[in-house]
């Protein structure tokens, strides 16, 4: 029995619905901690999917997709078995380039966690797990040409609310200064590309650590143009 095509203006809007389908889109990685997640410091939950900045750069580019995989408390290295979840940085990335393959650009903001007393503390150190990132990514079999690399530097830290007016967890504001300069060093040798968020965002008084809804948009909006231009590089 042969298949009946539906005649008329139905058949069109079916067609022209599928065709917006077929278009590929470029593959975005977007691996990061809880300002990647989209956590929200006043309703301590989570921002609303199109004040999160991966959401934004997505809005923006209509021919990228960008896979947000954020993970509160995450780090670039290190184990902090203090949360629910593997937390350390260079366990989870292989795993997520493999499932969401094929990549084009993998964006790595990290760091953030590093600065916690309890795991580190020291932005030169997370810095040597930003470099370890960027060789996974660089090592990974992929089968083709392996994704262009975006480091990008997190917001400082700032003045919180608290008692004591530190930023959540005991975090240095100073260390949190340190990163871009060293990412930036990072991205250099590697010859990937480096943003630094803190151009365009601050972090929030409620815990001196997070992003309001403006904030995290905002980086969405600056980094959109930059993602489109390492795409068609």
């Amino acid at each position: 029995m042969e298949a009946s095509v539906p005649a008329g203006p139905a058949w069109s809007v079916t067609w022209a619905v599928v065709g917006v389908d077929m278009i590929e889109k470029k593959q975005v990685l977007a691996f990061g901690d809880s300002l990647t997640w989209g956590r929200d410091p006043e309703a301590k939950a989570r921002h609303r999917h199109a004040d999160r900045w991966t959401s934004v750069v997505e809005a923006e580019l209509a021919d990228v997709r960008v896979i947000a995989e954020g993970l509160s408390g995450r780090t670039t290295c290190f184990d902090d078995h203090a949360g629910p979840a593997d937390r350390n940085g260079t366990r989870a990335l292989p795993v997520l380039i493999g499932s969401h393959a094929p990549l084009d650009l993998v964006i790595i903001m990290l760091g953030t966690n590093d600065l916690k007393p309890h795991v580190c503390g020291s932005a030169l150190a997370a810095s040597f797990g930003m470099a370890r990132l960027v060789e996974i990514v660089r090592t990974y079999p992929h089968g083709r040409q392996p994704p262009a690399i975006l480091l990008m530097s997190p917001p400082h830290f700032g003045a919180s609310r608290a008692p004591d007016g530190q930023p959540g967890g005991g975090r240095s504001i100073v260390e949190s200064q340190k990163l871009a300069p060293l990412y930036k060093a990072v991205a250099e040798r590697a010859d990937c590309s480096f943003f630094d968020a803190a151009s365009v965002s601050v972090a929030s008084k409620v815990d001196g650590v997070h992003l309001d809804a403006v904030n995290t948009r905002a980086i969405g909006t600056a980094l959109a143009p930059v993602v489109a231009a390492m795409l068609t590089r």
